[in-house]
Order: structure tokens, then sequence, then C-alpha cells
């Protein structure tokens, strides 16, 4: 795709991805091209003007043809921002979302209201990119932090973004199923929290074409109504030392209640609410229980 100048090559990609239906197709290239200059969005605004450089215009062909293919913007540039801190992210790992970031802010909300004094342990469980646990040790350095998945692969990636973040020392990896790791070790969280896979597995097919065919299945989907990993986890809860404080999880749409339902039924708490994300659907369950 011959072009003249940076604008003029944000312009013809633009239109090409808009053709073919990709969703915002304007930002994407955006991104691509700050991926390929090397630039921030600002920076890029400034050097619309300027020539495009030749000995990039084989390595922005594929950029673009990559993105037309239908493969998520964050995995072509290998970055996706959460909680204003950059994360690295690859096929291996769920693509951070923007609501994943008011569970934090709602965890970091009651931890600082029920540990003021103290320094609580938090637990994510099924880590992925490890998001959530570099998120919270950066923001609270006295809090500990320990954080696990199944996936070997997985917990690699979080660890480069902890170190990223200059975190890596302060959380404990662990690789395993659900809660088995916390369990096996007598590991008692003060705060559990979990953004596990919740997608029915009916509802592949109709899923975006960018999430369907390239992010990792087993961190999307969730069985028959996808309330499976919350079923598991929740009845190991009574296997750790202590039942934790605070249990939060991110929920799919119409299944805050079952989550709720299932956490009333494995312990006694003072409260349990639903946090919405942005659209008002509830999106997070908290539970809260501060007496033993």
């Amino acid at each position: 795709m011959p072009t003249a100048t940076i604008r003029e090559a944000y312009v013809e990609a633009s239109s090409f991805l808009g053709k073919l239906g990709v969703a915002e197709a304007a930002s994407c290239v955006e991104l691509l091209l700050q991926h390929l200059l090397g630039c921030t969005r600002t920076e890029l605004l400034f050097r619309f003007q300027e020539q495009f450089p030749a000995e990039l215009a084989e390595r922005w062909r594929q950029l673009v043809e990559r993105k037309a293919a239908g493969e998520p913007v964050q995995y072509i540039t290998g970055e996706q921002d959460f909680f204003g801190l950059p994360f690295a992210v690859s096929p291996a790992v769920l693509i951070p979302r923007p609501e994943t970031e008011l569970l934090v802010e709602a965890l970091l909300h009651e931890g600082s209201r029920l540990f003021p004094q103290g320094a609580p342990l938090l637990a994510d469980v099924g880590t992925g990119s490890g998001a959530i646990p570099v998120t919270i040790a950066h923001a609270r350095p006295a809090w500990r932090v320990a954080a696990s998945d199944i996936s070997a692969a997985a917990l690699e990636m979080a660890h480069v973004n902890a170190q990223r973040h200059g975190v890596a020392a302060r959380i404990e990896w662990l690789e395993g199923d659900l809660l088995e790791p916390f369990i096996q070790r007598g590991i008692a969280p003060d705060i559990l929290v979990s953004n596990p896979p919740y997608i029915p597995d009916g509802d592949l097919p109709a899923l975006m074409p960018e999430v369907r065919l390239f992010e990792p299945h087993t961190a999307l989907f969730g069985g028959a109504l996808g309330l499976d990993l919350y079923r598991r986890m929740i009845l190991q809860l009574p296997q750790l030392p202590r039942i934790p404080t605070v249990v939060g999880f991110e929920v799919g749409i119409r299944q805050a209640e079952a989550v709720a339902a299932m956490l009333r039924a494995a312990a006694d708490w003072d409260e349990i609410r639903f946090v919405p994300d942005l659209q008002g659907i509830d999106r997070h369950v908290l539970a809260i229980r501060v007496r033993e």
C-alpha cells in the first residue's frame, strides 16, 4: 500500500479496514502506527505530515493485513493498558478489559477500609496477564499479594509484567487449578479475587471473530451456563485455613445473582453486593465477611 505521508497511511489503512467492517478501525490504525513508529499518540499527530518511512512500508502492510484478518490489535502490538499501566499480552492470555478496572478499584477501596493499619494478603486466582495483582501491588506497596494460574505460559507473562512495574519480588506465584495451590500450601488470603472464564459454551458461535478466533478458549468458557468455575471455587472456600474477609468475582451478563446465591450458601457473609460496569450491567460480585 504505497503512501506518501504518515497521515495518508493512516487515512488509507482506516478506510481499508473500515470497509472490511473492522470495529473502531481508525483507533486500531492509530495504535498500529504508534507501535510501528515507536511514538505516543500526541507524537504521532505531530508527525502526520512527515514522509512515511520507506523502510517500514512492508512491515506496515503486514500489520494492517493481520488486523484485516481479525487479529486483536493488542496481540499485534503486544500491549494493553490497564489502570494506567502498560501490560504485555500475547495469545497465551486474555486481553485485560476496562470493566475489570472497576473490580480492582472496588477491592482497593474495601481493602483500605477493612485493613486500615495492616497488610492484607490478596490472592488472584487465574491471573492471566497479571493485570489484577500487579496493579494492586503497584497501588498498595504494603499489601501482600499472591497470584495463581493453571497455565505456566500465563504465569510467565504475568511475571514479565510484574518485573516491568517493579513488583515481581512482592508477588508469590503459584501454578495450579483454582484454589488448590492455596489450599495445599495453607495460604489464607484476606482478599480473594478472580475473573474466571464465564462465557457459556454455547455462546461460541456468537462471539466476535477477534475473541472467538484469537483469545485463549480456556480463559473464556465456563461450562454450559458459564458458572462452572465459580461453583468449583466457592466449594473450595471452606478448605482454606479461613474464609476470606473479601471475595470479589467478575461475572458475565445475568450471572451476578446466581454467583451471589452460591456465595450465600457457602458462608455467612455480612454483605454481598454488585458493582455495575459502565453500561449498568452487574459485572462484579463482592462478598464481605468481617467476623470469624
